[in-house]
């Protein structure tokens, strides 16, 4: 575990430094718009109202892009693995149609941004492909690469591909891109400054109060006033609008290391067999590319999800086998919300919504989603709707009935830990019981208790309940966090914020170590 440990965390994080972090309002403040979330759909929705020439504030919990978007394959493509079949079936090829429009529009806006303010964030043109070496998967290709393109993407299937091994089948997009989501969250921060916007970086969002202005609560005791309020949390923190019923979280490991260029595949490439593998690579230095390897899904904090280092093994294995020569130098995880229905949910908060505004439910796809939210958000606040505002609206009812098998099971998921989180635990361990660098959930003095013992021998032990809705957490040894099954928050050892939807931390529990 310690060698393990030695390789280096988010290549993107290190590679662009952010400098000192934007303190914390000094006292309450009052905007135009206040943006909750600083990732690519806050940060892109921020900037385009500022443009237009609204007064605007961030505020992020922790660093801007240090959160999902900071931990990206970063692929910026219209090509969802699969989408495009799958609405063609369920909303037709008109919202097919509307899908490809939106998200091939983003991709657009973000090349015209780097090219107009001049941004070195290693931008590429690349062809995007959903691949399949299985051949009895050819035929859903076949039938993908026919919707995408009847959707309006220069989609065709193909047999051979540059990767270094056989494939059985392909659909291919050209015209798709890659690049260095930090940098360019940090030259579009930069931009949004120039245009009179504000970042407040370690300012946690507590509650909301929907009014003419609206008000925002933080951690710090600060108030916010908005007249309109973007809710960009990748999860929502909010839950009025019940949207965690329908959005269901998943983890994801990536693997990366130098490869000599001349072995480097230069186009994009996922494919949904063996539990996910994605494969692109990245400019670097000394004649090589960087080869960003993605997989191994699960969902955090659920049973089985405990054998992290086991799923990092695997996709490294997998990653050496198919790349001879790969030495692994970085690894880290990123987070997903599946929509029940496949399409994001993007537009008001609820049906009684007149200031506040939501993006959610990417699905693995969040950089095209989150620039596509943006401008989408950004022309609701103006008075506008864009012809695709429908079909990312989160009030919509309609998709949910047509695939309640989908919301059902999400359902199902969460009551199973909800309730079975409560039943007497007859297989914990003793607080002795944990070796160094484990965790488990433990009943002291009669309450679930969270316990984790560090490298040095001592316990660190908080409530084991999630602060959100009060699921059990679960300990993921790979990477130090308590996760909640039920909806995806994540804790360090001392109970402390990774990941919402949880707004406050876990309480610590006072146990005596052995």
């Amino acid at each position: 575990m310690n060698a393990e440990r030695e390789i280096r965390g988010s290549y993107w994080l290190e590679t662009a430094p952010g400098g000192a972090p934007a303190p914390p309002p000094a006292g309450d403040v009052s905007v135009d718009v206040a943006v909750v979330g600083g990732g690519i759909a806050g940060l892109s929705t921020a900037w385009e109202l500022a443009r237009r020439g609204r007064e605007v504030a961030v505020l992020e919990a922790d660093r801007i892009a240090a959160g999902v978007t900071g931990h990206t394959t970063a692929k910026l493509t219209a090509l969802h693995t699969l989408v495009y079949d799958h609405l063609r079936r369920t909303r037709g090829r008109e919202g097919a149609r509307l899908y490809a429009d939106s998200q091939s529009a983003a991709l657009r806006r973000a090349a015209e941004v780097v090219t107009d303010l001049g941004i070195d964030c290693d931008w590429e043109e690349a062809a995007a492909h959903t691949y399949a070496e299985a051949p009895e998967h050819v035929e859903a290709l076949r039938a993908e690469a026919e919707a995408a393109r009847e959707a309006g993407l220069p989609a065709e299937f193909v047999t051979g591909t540059e990767l270094p091994y056989p494939v059985a089948g392909a659909v291919r997009v050209t015209g798709q891109a890659q690049f260095h989501p930090v940098k360019y969250l940090r030259a579009l921060t930069d931009d949004l400054k120039r245009h009179g916007g504000t970042v407040y970086e370690g300012t946690r969002v507590t509650g909301l109060t929907e009014g003419e202005p609206c008000v925002l609560e933080t951690d710090t005791g600060v108030s916010v006033r908005a007249r309109e309020v973007v809710v960009a949390t990748h999860y929502p923190i909010f839950d009025r609008a019940l949207l965690f019923t329908r959005l269901s979280p998943r983890r994801e490991l990536v693997v990366a290391g130098p490869i000599d260029a001349d072995l480097a595949p230069r186009d994009m490439y996922i494919t949904t067999e063996q539990n996910t593998r994605s494969v692109r690579s990245a400019p670097s230095t000394d004649g090589t590319r960087l080869l960003v390897v993605t997989g191994e899904h699960f969902t955090p904090g659920a049973p089985g999800a405990a054998d992290v280092e086991e799923r990092f093994a695997r996709l490294t294995a997998w990653a050496e086998s198919r790349f001879p020569g790969l030495t692994p130098t970085h690894r880290w995880a990123t987070q997903d919300n599946d929509s029940t229905d496949s399409v994001p949910l993007v537009g008001r908060l609820h049906p009684g919504s007149r200031h506040t505004y939501v993006a959610t439910g990417f699905g693995g796809w969040g950089l095209s989603g989150g620039i596509m939210a943006g401008r989408l958000i950004a022309d609701l606040v103006e008075g506008r709707e864009p012809e695709w505002a429908g079909l990312y609206d989160p009030r919509r009812l309609a998709s949910v009935v047509r695939e309640g098998g989908t919301f059902l099971k999400t359902q199902a998921h969460v009551a199973k830990h909800f309730v079975g989180d409560r039943l007497p635990s007859v297989t914990a361990p003793a607080p002795e019981d944990l070796a160094p660098g484990d965790g488990a959930v433990l009943r002291v003095d009669g309450h679930q208790c969270a316990v984790h013992r560090d490298d040095s021998g001592q316990l660190h032990a908080v409530s084991a309940r999630c602060t959100h809705l009060g699921c059990l957490v679960a300990f993921n040894r790979a990477e130090r966090a308590w996760e909640c099954p039920c909806h995806g928050s994540r804790f360090d050892p001392d109970g402390r914020i990774l990941q919402g939807p949880a707004v406050r931390p876990l309480e610590p529990r006072d146990i005596t170590s052995p």
